[in-house]
């Protein structure tokens, strides 16, 4: 007698329209091929796993092997697969033959792939088989892995493919199973050429699952900055990220702010922090975030810089830790509050609980911001938000502007070397390589918060408005109908000095790995890039911020103020009566 067909849990989920729009156009035809796009945080793995439950319970497949970009999202897959009745195995490596009994298939990663092509050819044709290929543009990371995908999987029964993103990539470059279209397009640098366009079976893009509340809206917070650097003819420049005029000198500015040596780094952590507890304290208690660094000793440093701030250890996930998988796991289902990661979590990594990102990282192209983005807009809940804090730099700002677009995106060229990597961001490397002149040195870098992005519009928040924001609409910064953008700009501007206070106050505390402010009283305020210019701004915005606690007219407080601190007015004042202003108001807080 034969034994009973196994039963899978397919639609025991249900499925969102996208969802189920697409499994009915695969229906239609059952093609050998099929490429889906979706946008980060849509549902890519349901609808995979609810087709692949179909195709199994209809003995079109007997097996399902998925193709994932790293060994974490391996045990991801696999959790997923067993929520939806599929057991595959995540732990099968090259070195064991045949697929496991008991289990309908397995998960791999593109570099297994590679390593043994003909392997996994063997076990994909042995049986009739469906290969789901997630995030298929990593098979365009190297030749040896596409042509590695092509020799494994030619002849198998079934391929899925899968793409956060649409993308390009060039003539001889062909990532399998991809129909390609010519294409013209306009490329970062202006220039106009002509490649091949990825053409999809099914695209649901972030603007169609922003109206149907699949993903949350996103906030962009940009924050300025001025930067010192010696270069390598032994010259100071200084330069702010938003006025730094060409190109070369953004790039520059852009990498000084990012040094953990700096003030950029610290402060615009703490305003992450901020809109961590206050995204718990309202309607969110489980509300986490993300810092991505470009290198693991930034990533080390700013988890230094992390728990000085916060008082509490992020999770640090580095790429090269036997454990960072399982410190995923706990980061994502646990309570701390920031993790800091190299790259770890920008692809795939599903932590729902993550509603803010700070971009730290020197990565620029379109592909990877998608993703890394996509890691913090999976909603949860209609009024959730997400909120990414990010150098004001035009790269990223353009990025940001262009969320709601559908883009295809550029595929980078193989990586060989580190000098092309390096290239492609446009970043010299921050230490020098053995023998080679000093080419940058960090001296100082400060923050200040730019303006809020939202919908492709920038706010300052400097704008006439006709009432002040209310005290307790500062409870709910960010959350798309309850405070427009020009008042969420306001709430941050106004913070800004706050934080400032909160970062030297934390360096009192601190454990010897930075400045002790008390060892030290006079070299934090007597930097250069605090000059008198900067100083009037920060008392105008503390008088305005006396004006509305006390209900107390502006001019009058400055009267007040001078009468307190005897001395010219703030625009002709000494550096050091605007200083004794400053603490004056900051006391009358």
């Amino acid at each position: 007698m034969a034994s009973p067909a196994p039963m899978y849990a397919a639609g025991a989920r249900p499925l969102r329209a996208w969802q189920q729009e697409a499994l009915e156009r695969y229906e239609e035809t059952f093609p050998k091929d099929f490429l889906v796009t979706a946008t980060p945080g849509a549902g890519k793995t349901t609808f995979a796993l609810t087709l692949a439950a179909r195709l199994l319970q209809r003995r079109e497949v007997a097996r399902v092997v998925v193709v994932a970009p790293t060994d974490h999202l391996r045990l991801q897959w696999a959790d997923a697969a067993d929520r939806a009745g599929i057991v595959l195995d995540p732990g099968l490596t090259n070195a064991v033959g045949p697929v496991r009994a008991g289990t309908q298939g397995y998960v791999t990663t593109y570099a297994q792939v590679a390593g043994k092509p003909m392997l996994h050819a063997a076990r994909a044709t042995a049986v009739k088989t469906l290969v789901i290929l997630d995030e298929i543009h990593h098979a365009g990371d190297g030749l040896s892995w596409g042509e590695a995908v092509a020799d494994a999987f030619g002849m198998v029964a079934r391929r899925l493919c899968l793409t956060g993103t649409p993308f390009r990539t060039k003539v001889d470059e062909r990532i399998p199973f991809v129909r390609y279209e010519e294409d013209t397009f306009e490329a970062d640098d202006g220039e106009r050429g002509v490649g091949l366009a990825s053409r999809a079976d099914y695209t649901y893009g972030y603007k169609e699952a922003l109206a149907d509340s699949v993903v949350r809206p996103v906030v962009f917070a940009a924050y300025t900055g001025t930067a010192r650097w010696r270069n390598s003819a032994g010259e100071v420049v200084a330069a702010s990220l938003t006025e730094a005029g060409t190109k070369s000198v953004e790039m520059a500015a852009w990498r000084t702010v990012l040094d953990p040596k700096g003030q950029w780094v610290p402060h615009v952590i703490a305003a992450m922090d901020e809109r961590i507890t206050h995204l718990r304290e309202h309607g969110m208690p489980d509300a986490a975030g993300l810092v991505l660094a470009s290198d693991q000793d930034d990533a080390r440093a700013y988890a230094r810089i992390v728990r000085r701030i916060t008082g509490k250890a992020p999770e640090l996930i580095l790429s090269d830790d036997p454990k960072a998988s399982k410190k995923i796991e706990r980061f994502a289902t646990g309570s701390a509050r920031i993790a800091v990661c190299v790259r770890m979590v920008s692809e795939g990594v599903d932590i729902p609980r993550a509603a803010v990102l700070a971009w730290m990282t020197s990565y620029r192209t379109p592909l990877f911001f998608a993703q890394a983005v996509g890691r913090v807009v999976r909603a949860r809940d209609p009024q959730e938000s997400a909120t990414v804090f990010l150098p004001a730099v035009r790269p990223l700002l353009a990025l940001a502007a262009s969320m709601e677009e559908q883009r295809n995106h550029v595929m980078p060229p193989p990586r060989k070397t580190e000098e092309a990597e390096l290239e492609e961001l446009d970043l010299p490397p921050r230490e020098p390589r053995e023998g080679a002149l000093t080419q940058h040195e960090m001296l100082e870098a400060d923050a200040r918060f730019a303006h809020v992005l939202h919908g492709g519009t920038a706010h300052t928040g400097a704008g006439n408005r006709p009432t002040a924001l209310a005290a307790e609409d500062e409870e709910f910064v960010g959350i798309p109908g309850l405070l427009t953008p020009e008042q969420t700009a306001e709430l941050l501007a106004k913070r800004d000095d706050e934080l400032r206070l909160r970062i030297a106050a934390s360096h009192k505390h601190d454990d010897g790995d930075f400045m002790l402010v008390e060892d030290h009283p006079d070299e934090l305020e007597t930097s250069g890039w605090r000059d008198a210019a900067e100083l009037r701004r920060e008392i105008n915005r503390l008088v305005s911020r006396v004006s509305a606690k006390t209900s107390t007219p502006h001019a009058v407080v400055h009267t007040q103020l001078r009468q307190s601190v005897p001395g010219p007015p703030s625009a002709s004042a000494s550096v050091d009566v605007l200083r004794m202003r400053r603490e004056r108001l900051r006391t009358m807080l």
